[in-house]
């Protein structure tokens, strides 16, 4: 069953419940054949932090109530990692809205979509990148729509599949 879901603005009490869906994450990342991905307790309380400071953290809950069921940081403008796209192409060179550290409680439906139409309405090229193992994600991500544009490297120098979203603009050709 679906639940209607509310997205707002991550604050400094959700960090708990945030660092939790990360560690549940984790372990359904691992049992689903993707042990390699979100390691070495990343993303940490720190990242976190930061993430709610600049803005960019979000949190999900269902509408009836204020449990956090899933959270994900939303970007306006240039992630460095993407500025170098191996095996394939960004399909639009402009502005774009970066989605990272999507997690949800595992049994909460509807999730990647809520959150894909929250930050879809924000903009109108939308990027995103997820590890070669992550079905669950892969499957989303594709699900709703977004192509697939090649490989980016995080951080760490680890590979990721990079896609990209773009909806018809009023003003653009």
């Amino acid at each position: 069953m679906n639940t209607s879901l509310t997205i707002r603005s991550a604050d400094a009490d959700d960090l708990n419940a945030i660092l939790s869906l990360f560690d549940t994450a984790r372990h359904l990342m691992a049992a689903n054949g993707n042990p390699s991905q979100w390691v070495e307790g990343y993303p940490n309380a720190d990242i976190v932090r930061a993430d709610i400071a600049h803005g960019n953290c979000y949190v999900c809950t269902p509408t009836d109530r204020q449990t956090i069921v899933g959270t994900f940081v939303f970007i306006l403008g240039e992630e460095p990692t993407y500025r170098l796209i191996e095996q394939g192409h960004w399909h639009a060179d402009r502005p774009y809205g970066t989605i990272h550290r999507m997690a949800s409680d595992g049994h909460t439906h509807g999730i990647a979509r809520a959150t894909f139409d929250y930050c879809a309405a924000q903009t109108d090229y939308l990027r995103i990148d997820t590890h070669a193992d992550n079905r669950p994600m892969l499957r989303a991500i594709t699900r709703y729509g977004f192509r697939p544009c090649g490989i980016i490297y995080v951080r760490d120098g680890s590979p990721r599949l990079a896609f990209d979203l773009e909806r018809p603009s009023a003003g653009r050709p």
